[in-house]
């Protein structure tokens, strides 16, 4: 099954099409009917807008390529992986946090969702509940205790954004 992440960028690929193929030239039209191209921003604001859409929808066709080669059944069941629950215990002061193992286009610190190519995200990935994993964090070395671990498979595709 495919990942909720690249079912969302399949769905922002067709809605930057759609705008390519049907709103931009009707907007490139309206603007040439207003006479010299030279000096006409309306045209250039939609040229420009041509020139973003067309190298967006080339950027997330190769970010959905890359990220086809994962499935929730190619993700591990018992440890660290994308989408992924992990709560970590700080060995030296018994602070507990919780993360959400996200792709980068998914991130969101203030919900606690990182990606999986941060510090901490590697650290993590591959380790399971019991692991300790050294971090080299903003704050200095800090060493985390996986203490619990719920992968996308026992969370199930709807948890995750």
């Amino acid at each position: 099954m495919e990942l909720p992440i690249v079912q969302r960028l399949r769905k922002e690929i067709e809605t930057l099409r759609y705008e390519l193929k049907s709103k931009l030239p009707k907007e490139l039209e309206a603007a040439r009917a207003h006479g010299d191209l030279s000096e006409n921003a309306e045209y250039e604001a939609a040229k420009e807008r041509q020139g973003f859409v067309g190298a967006r929808i080339a950027q997330l066709e190769q970010r959905v390529r890359e990220m086809s080669l994962y499935t929730t059944e190619s993700l591990p069941r018992d440890a660290v992986a994308y989408g992924s629950l992990v709560k970590v215990a700080n060995v030296d002061d018994g602070e507990i946090q919780s993360f959400e193992i996200v792709f980068p286009e998914e991130v969101n610190p203030t919900a606690g969702k990182i990606s999986l190519g941060s510090p901490v995200g590697r650290a993590l990935l591959n380790r399971k509940v019991g692991d300790e994993v050294d971090v080299q964090t903003p704050r200095g070395k800090r060493t985390f205790e996986i203490i619990d671990l719920q992968t996308l498979h026992a969370r199930g595709t709807e948890g995750v954004s």
